[in-house]
């Protein structure tokens, strides 16, 4: 019992330093203290440092020599433009081939990411990342799903590494999100589901340019 108990605090922990790197309450850019943070969460050392390398792999934290782990510096203008820009080169590679795989595809598969493309409000009574979080995960699950429907598991890789939705959401979370993405993302699964590649790619293009639109004035503000 105690690796599934020293699991489990791993992820409560990981899952805790998630949220304060999301809700800015370790600041962008920030060292973070392994012993310190230790301590406010009342665990030892271990679990928060293999919390930090998960978080790491997320790409919220950095690790540098001689420094230790610092919270990633928010995305600039420019960060935000290349990543929307890859994020079309992939997902759009991505509907193409899961349009042109759907004749073939399992009905359950297309169910799966009908499912997935439903997006939840925000939580009643949640304040900061807490509210939205659910929305996120579903989110990219969707998108993920969608890359693993193309059939290229390179491709599926690499939209999971960009992890766009918690630098994105990090840095600003416009409610017109919750209006708008599950119907761009039910949108993208009628694509899909038509079997036209050219209809698929241009569902989801529409929905990427769609979202950068929405966060814009985040760095309009700045």
């Amino acid at each position: 019992m105690r690796p599934a108990r020293r699991l489990t605090l791993t992820d409560d922990v990981y899952e805790t330093v998630r949220a304060q790197v999301m809700d800015h309450v370790v600041a962008p850019g920030a060292r973070i203290n392994i012993d310190a943070l230790a301590r406010d969460l009342q665990v030892s050392p271990t679990p928060v440092r293999e919390a930090l390398a998960r978080l790491e792999a997320d790409g919220l934290v950095r690790k540098r020599p001689l420094v230790g782990y610092t919270a990633t510096p928010l995305l600039t203008r420019d960060e935000f433009d290349e990543l929307v820009e890859m994020r079309l080169i992939l997902e759009t590679a991505a509907a193409r081939g899961a349009a042109a795989r759907s004749a073939t595809a399992e009905p359950a598969v297309l169910g799966l990411l009908r499912e997935a493309a439903d997006l939840p409000g925000p939580v009643p009574g949640a304040q900061g990342y807490a509210s939205i979080a659910a929305f996120t995960a579903q989110d990219a699950r969707f998108h993920n799903l969608l890359a693993e429907q193309s059939g290229n598991r390179m491709l599926h890789d690499a939209v999971v590494r960009l992890r766009p939705h918690l630098h994105l959401f990090r840095l600003h979370f416009p409610p017109t999100h919750y209006r708008t993405s599950g119907a761009e993302h039910h949108r993208i699964v009628d694509a899909v589901a038509s079997g036209d590649p050219d209809r698929a790619e241009a569902a989801v293009r529409e929905h990427l340019l769609a979202a950068r639109q929405r966060h814009l004035p985040y760095f309009r503000q700045g």
